[in-house]
């Protein structure tokens, strides 16, 4: 609220004093009362007039208050002004009772008005002042309203962005979350249903071993009591060769085809037990095992969660069970207890010098040992189960196939992952390397790639094949590729071409494994022929000219899938590991079984030792089997 200052006071006090000065008749004065303001003079006439009014106050008031150095302008104040300030106060609070008894328009704030005004104008004018910064206040108001409106409605917004943010990640992440939890619940069924398969199958095989293993007691005594009669069925038995037919372009199928018999010849070349070592420690299953290039170690991988490194002597088998501690080093893929599914060891290979052994899990770890049983390197990135591992030559890197769709090369040296290749659309079977720096990769969507280290696309791409391919292995110079697939054919490839070179399609199953033999150009046999063979679950080995893409010869010696198939480093023998629990030896030359020996359980990979004079074969009942080798 305005106020007056003293010195404003002062001046309308004087000029009320000083303008209250008036004269009158002294014989009309009442001096009893006037006297003390009465002040007798002479006027020009002579009479005597009396001045009667507050002079004498308005002077003393003057000097004391020092109206002469005021600064306000006496010009500007009109007469009375004193008595108009105290009316309009009256006004003023009039007014001010009037305005409270309002109920439209009721203000406690009456800072519209100045003294000045007060005294210069009258009501109407002072209301339209009023009314007027009234409304310029309103004004302000509103402004400061529709502001605070605004940055309400800005807060409000950037809420609803925080929120809408929030709501987008948190159902991101519900996403992702329930895409993780499809994925393992996939892979669990997957699994499970995996397991079940093989256990019917194992179990279904059990029985027909069984069925087989009564045939085969009647048999024999059936042969004892009629020796003749079995020395006339042993001839009529023998292998019936049966020439291959020519192709369309009528060339000569070369090797014939060999329906083995499965009684007589098998008991002629049966590997005696004094050339055979069992051994025994794994609890599970026994599914992959190699050979060190370097020595006498034997790698094993197995259900139970671990590996084994076992060192098998020189020369002939001395003993037929091997168990005890000083032979084997246990490799733990998990602390504590064994038979964890989720640690089975799927895969492994050694390095070129034969000094570290790799592993592939089902944990989805690959891991580096010495070869004295020390853990080395934990590779850890896949998201899913190992399926194919494999080292280059150099030695420098190790290649993984997982069944999260992705290869991986990692650096050895600084136990890190190179590049991750993340092509295909379902689970990565195998992996082969083609040199130091680039491999091809094989999948259940039917597709191979060849990629190479740096290369952010596959370098070429093959596709051609109508079911998932199981396999793919490079010739010894690099230049053509082989695949087979569950489509039963194989397919060779050339990096010079997009489709296929051979298309072989002889088998009338799927087909599990391939593999080249260690003959021909880039080899240490290079006058020998090189030949492909192909393992399939029609019972049935068969080996392919690659250079005219024909059947050379079928190996009929087996009753059940035939999971396994290895060259010896001669290139002159072939074994092969079947489900009938029975390992043969095929002379390639002669075209028959020389050898063969019948476990316990079904075979998952057979093997040669660098001079090959030992194979090492891995059985479903826990076993592996070192068989001597001589000719």
């Amino acid at each position: 609220m305005a106020s007056i200052t003293s010195a404003e006071l002062n001046y309308l006090v004087f000029r009320y004093l000083h303008e209250s000065v008036f004269k009158w008749d002294c014989n009309c004065l009442c001096t009893s009362y006037c006297k003390p303001f009465v002040n007798i003079v002479r006027c020009d006439l002579g009479v005597p007039v009396v001045s009667i009014g507050f002079t004498h106050s308005a002077f003393s008031l003057g000097y004391e208050a020092g109206i002469n150095k005021c600064p306000i302008d006496g010009n500007m104040v009109p007469p009375g002004a004193l008595i108009t300030f105290v009316q309009k106060g009256l006004q003023y609070v009039e007014m001010e009772a009037n305005l409270s008894n309002s109920d439209t328009d009721v203000d406690d704030d009456f800072s519209f008005l100045q003294p000045l005004d007060l005294i210069t104008k009258d009501v109407h004018q002072l209301r339209q002042m009023i009314r007027e910064r009234k409304k310029n206040l309103q004004k302000e108001k509103d402004k400061e309203s529709d502001k605070e409106l605004e940055l309400e409605r800005g807060r409000v917004k950037e809420k609803e962005r925080q929120e809408k943010q929030e709501k987008q990640e948190r159902q991101e992440r519900q996403e992702r979350q329930e895409r993780q939890e499809k994925q393992e619940r996939q892979e669990r069924q997957e699994r499970q249903e995996r397991q079940e398969k093989q256990e019917k199958e194992r179990q279904e095989k059990e029985r027909e071993r069984e069925k087989e293993k009564d045939r085969i007691e009647k048999d024999r005594e059936r042969e004892k009591q009629h020796e003749d009669q079995m020395d006339t069925e042993m001839t009529t038995e023998r292998e019936d060769i049966v020439p291959v037919k020519h192709d369309e372009n009528g060339v000569s199928g070369g090797l014939e085809p060999m329906d083995i018999s499965t009684s007589s010849t098998f008991q002629a070349c049966e590997i005696p037990s004094s050339d055979v070592t069992i051994l025994e420690g794994h609890t599970s299953e026994v599914c992959a095992c190699a050979w060190s290039p370097a020595g006498s170690l034997l790698a094993s991988g197995s259900g139970d969660s671990t590996a084994r490194i076992w060192t098998i002597a020189d020369g002939t088998c001395r003993s037929n069970v091997q168990n005890g501690p000083s032979n084997v080093l246990v490799l733990k893929h998990v602390k504590g207890r064994t038979n964890e599914k989720s640690k089975d060891v799927t895969t492994l290979d050694w390095n070129g010098d034969g000094t570290l052994l790799a592993t592939g899990s089902y944990d989805g770890q690959a891991r580096i040992w010495s070869t004295n049983g020390e853990l080395r390197s934990t590779l850890s990135k896949h998201k899913g189960p190992i399926f194919s591992l494999k080292w280059n030559r150099k030695g420098d890197y190790l290649l993984t196939g997982s069944c999260d769709k992705t290869a991986i090369v990692w650096d050895v040296k600084t136990e890190e992952w190179k590049q991750q290749f993340e092509y295909h659309t379902g689970p990565t079977l195998d992996v082969d390397w083609r040199s130091n720096v680039s491999f091809a990769t094989s999948s259940t969507d039917n597709m191979i790639f060849v990629c190479k280290i740096g290369e952010n696309r596959p370098i070429k791409t093959f596709s051609g094949h109508q079911g998932e391919v199981n396999c793919v292995k490079w010739d010894p110079t690099g230049q053509l590729l082989a695949s087979c697939s569950d489509d039963i054919t194989a397919k060779i490839w050339s990096m010079k071409q997009e489709k296929y070179v051979h298309d072989l399609r002889e088998h009338a199953k799927e087909i599990y494994t391939i593999r080249w033999s260690p003959t021909g150009p880039g080899t240490n046999n290079p006058n020998q022929q090189l030949v492909l063979a192909s393992a399939s679950f029609d019972s049935t080995v068969k080996l392919w000219d690659v250079e005219q893409g024909r059947l050379l010869c079928s190996l009929n010696g087996h009753r059940d899938p035939v999971y396994s198939v290895a060259f010896s480093p001669n290139g002159e023998y072939l074994a092969s590991g079947s489900l009938d629990r029975s390992m043969h030896i095929w002379s390639l030359k002669e075209r028959k079984i020389v050898k063969t020996y019948t476990g316990n359980g079904g075979i998952f990979e057979v093997c040669w030792n660098k001079e090959g004079d030992k194979i090492a074969a891995c059985f479903a009942n826990n076993t592996v089997c070192v068989l001597d080798f001589r000719m």
